[in-house]
């Protein structure tokens, strides 16, 4: 089914486009007419999920193929504990599905609002030393390439390619199915606190307290620090197995901190400090005295993911987990150098190294620094200059988020590079899935 396009925009409002027409395939067939007819009219396709990148990963010039009705469960492994979802399956549908079979993801990020495609297409991540970003979770796909074939990629079929198409970033094919590693279903106990941010960082790895022995002795931990505040607001998840007793948030204290408070007040803070940003110590001291500061436990899925309605725009980079304080440490000394108010939180993050090519873990233990703008504020300059701090710690981008990052810096990021790179030659040889940010962090 086709239609002219209207201009379509992602949530962050960094790209904007026109497609030339939008397709919405209900079946894997119908995305291979679409991906042939696309082919032979010279015209580029691309698969757009939630519009959750900030990046022009998804933007399609040529032919959108909204894969909003490719959804669903498609099959269940129940022995290896494996299960198959259709490409356009949005995350915060998959405990549905999942969970009466007993299973659940082994790990999640912040937001759940992705298609599963999108999620390990631009390797999304959650926290915790021992887990991989989600796209680690795949153990197969189906993929239509850029001559209309369907291919299956398996641990017994054409495995060679799992490490390129499991975080393809949407240049290798148009995803229609992945199967994904899951596990038994389980709990999460979340103690959320506010630690001083000195002893966090200056603490000594081995001491007790100290970044590194958070991180190392937590299954999930994270933390945000508010510029311009001396607090860091801490998360630790601990997990739990699912006969575990619950003691879910209420639905007042729900409304209050993650509706009223984290979204609401701070939606109008965040409006009145682009007119007055002399006001933002302020509203950051407010908010690191208010937030942070709870214990409850409940289902993995939902404690993982969190509602987040203000809308900004985001830059993420990962770097060695040791290599941490140091950085931020480098990124407090600029936001008090250049005298910038800064209204929304740096979030850290960890994840353990993986295997897949163009992963941004890939072959070492990884924490990764988020910064944020509100989206009426242009963060440009803020970005840029937190840009070059990463890369001093030898920083990859994340390829859904704001960054400046072209094909040769990244060649030299990646030691599998040019094996993507022969990869897309094989699967689209005509770079019927490109588009300019393809075109400029893979090259043309």
């Amino acid at each position: 089914m086709s239609a002219s396009g209207a201009v379509w925009r992602n949530w962050g409002r960094t790209e904007a486009v026109r497609p030339r027409r939008v397709e919405r395939p209900t079946s894997a067939g119908a995305v291979q007419r679409a991906v042939i007819a696309a082919a032979r009219s010279g015209i580029p396709i691309k698969a757009v999920g939630a519009g959750h990148s900030f990046t022009g990963i998804a933007v399609a010039p040529g032919v959108q193929l909204d894969l909003t009705a490719l959804t669903g469960l498609i099959g269940v492994d129940a022995e290896r504990k494996r299960v198959t979802l259709a490409a356009g399956t949005r995350l915060y549908d998959v405990p549905a599905l999942i969970e009466p079979l007993g299973l659940a993801m082994p790990n999640l990020g912040d937001i759940d609002r992705q298609s599963i495609s999108g999620a390990i297409s631009t390797g999304t991540h959650g926290t915790g030393a021992d887990f991989t970003g989600i796209a680690g979770q795949v153990r197969g796909a189906v993929i239509v390439t850029g001559d209309g074939s369907l291919l299956r990629i398996s641990e017994t079929e054409n495995a060679e390619l799992l490490p390129a198409v499991a975080l393809g970033l949407g240049a290798l094919g148009i995803l229609v199915e992945i199967t994904l590693q899951c596990v038994d279903c389980f709990a999460l106990h979340a103690r959320e606190r506010p630690l001083p941010l000195k002893g966090l960082l200056d603490a000594e790895p081995g001491d007790d307290g100290s970044l590194a022995d958070r991180v190392r002795s937590s299954d999930h931990f994270e933390f945000y620090w508010f510029p311009h505040t001396r607090t860091a607001v801490s998360k630790t998840n601990t997990r739990l197995p699912s006969s575990a007793s619950l003691a879910p948030l209420t639905p007042v204290a729900h409304w209050l901190e993650d509706v009223a408070l984290t979204n609401g007040i701070y939606r109008a803070t965040c409006a009145a400090a682009v007119a007055a940003p002399s006001i933002i110590p302020r509203v950051n001291g407010m908010a690191e005295r208010l937030m942070g500061n709870r214990e409850f436990t409940d289902r993995s899925h939902r404690v993982f993911a969190t509602r987040r309605t203000v809308r900004f725009r985001e830059m993420e980079y990962a770097i060695p987990a040791e290599t941490v304080p140091d950085a931020l440490r480098d990124i407090m000394k600029l936001i008090d150098t250049r005298g910038w108010r800064i209204s929304f939180p740096i979030e850290v993050r960890f994840a353990r190294g993986d295997d897949l090519w163009m992963s941004t873990a890939h072959g070492r233990d990884s924490g990764y620094i988020a910064v944020h703008r509100y989206y009426r504020e242009d963060p440009t300059e803020y970005f840029e200059a937190v840009e070059q701090i990463m890369l001093g710690y030898e920083g990859r981008p994340h390829w859904g988020k704001m960054h400046t990052r072209q094909s040769d810096d990244l060649r030299a990021m990646y030691p599998r590079f040019d094996d993507f790179l022969a990869v897309r030659d094989r699967l689209d040889p005509q770079r019927v899935f490109a588009n300019p940010y393809l075109n400029r962090v893979l090259g043309e």
